[in-house]
């Protein structure tokens, strides 16, 4: 038992790890974008039929699932509701980060980048809810 218990311990310090790195990740393509440098990643992006979308959905999806996973699950009630904790940080950071592009120059806000960025979140935050019950009754 002592071994599983070191092992859950390791996993969770490395999807902690990973999720952090993801995030700097993140952070480094939104400066990018905001200073108006290019990437070979956004050459890849534009080669693909909704692609900046798909990027949105895909990146902070996975940011909501690492959070998640990374807080232990941990929940906060919202009204009536209990919501993932890492699920409410990763969507104010989506909101401000969306909502700020309106006063940077070489930014425009598209709510249909803000749309699937809440669709990632609401899916991997419905992944994050079926492996919260496994890890915990498992």
């Amino acid at each position: 038992m002592l071994l599983i218990n070191k092992n859950i311990k390791q996993i969770h310090k490395f999807i902690l790890y990973i999720t952090v790195m993801f995030f700097i990740f993140i952070l480094w393509i939104i400066y990018k974008v905001d200073t108006g440098q290019d990437s070979l990643f956004f050459d890849l992006i534009r080669d693909v039929p909704y692609g900046d979308k798909m990027g949105h959905f895909i990146l902070f999806g996975l940011l909501v699932l690492g959070v998640n996973i990374a807080t232990k699950f941990k929940q906060v009630k919202i009204g009536a509701i209990n919501i993932f904790v890492g699920t409410v940080l990763v969507f104010m950071f989506v909101l401000v980060e969306e909502l700020s592009q309106y006063f940077l120059p070489m930014r425009t806000l598209d709510i249909m980048d803000l749309c699937a960025d809440i669709a990632g979140i609401i899916l991997f935050s419905a992944i994050s809810y079926s492996l919260s019950k496994r890890v915990l009754l498992g």
